[in-house]
C-alpha cells in the first residue's frame, strides 16, 4: 500500500506542485509532497500555474520549490514523473529506486501512457492544456491508489 507519494518534475514550480495539491487533495489520507530534478529552489510556483490552480480552489501559495535528492526518493512508495526522460534520469542516478517510478500520465491516452509536457515560459493555453493533463492525471491515479 502506497503511503507516501513524491510528484517530480523539472523546475518543481509548475507541474509537480501543482499536481501534489490536486493528489493530496483527492487522497486526504496519504502524504503527498514534490521536487524538481533541476528545481528552482526556493521559488514559488509559476504565476500562471498558480493562477489556474486557485482558479480551481487549489492553494499552492506555501509552496517553495526543493531539489530532488536521494533522502526524499528513499522516503516515497511512488514516485511520479512528468515524462519518460525524467523516469530515465532519476532511474540512472538513484537506480535502487527505478522500481517506483511511475508516469503521472500513465493512465491517460486510452492507459497507454503519455508525458506531461512542460509549460515553463510557455503560453497560458499551454498551461491550460498542462492542468488539464495533471487534472485528468491525478484523478486517474486517486481511483487506483
Amino acid at each position: 500500500m502506497f503511503q507516501r507519494i513524491l510528484v517530480v518534475c523539472t523546475g518543481n514550480i509548475c507541474r509537480s506542485p501543482v499536481a501534489e495539491v490536486m493528489l493530496q487533495q483527492r487522497l486526504p489520507h496519504l502524504t503527498v509532497t514534490s521536487a524538481g530534478l533541476g528545481a528552482l529552489i526556493g521559488q514559488p510556483v509559476d504565476a500562471q500555474a498558480r493562477r489556474l490552480a486557485e482558479a480551481n480552489r487549489l492553494d499552492v501559495s506555501s509552496h517553495l520549490a526543493r531539489q530532488l535528492d536521494a533522502d526524499l526518493l528513499a522516503e516515497a512508495d511512488l514516485v511520479l514523473v512528468m515524462t519518460d526522460g525524467q523516469r530515465q534520469a532519476v532511474a540512472k542516478r538513484w537506480p535502487e529506486v527505478r522500481g517506483k517510478i511511475l508516469l503521472m500520465g500513465k493512465w491517460l491516452a486510452q492507459q497507454e501512457g503519455i508525458d506531461i509536457p512542460d509549460p515553463y515560459r510557455k503560453s497560458p493555453e499551454v498551461f491550460e492544456h498542462v492542468h488539464r493533463l495533471l487534472d485528468e492525471a491525478t484523478r486517474l491515479w486517486a481511483e487506483r491508489l
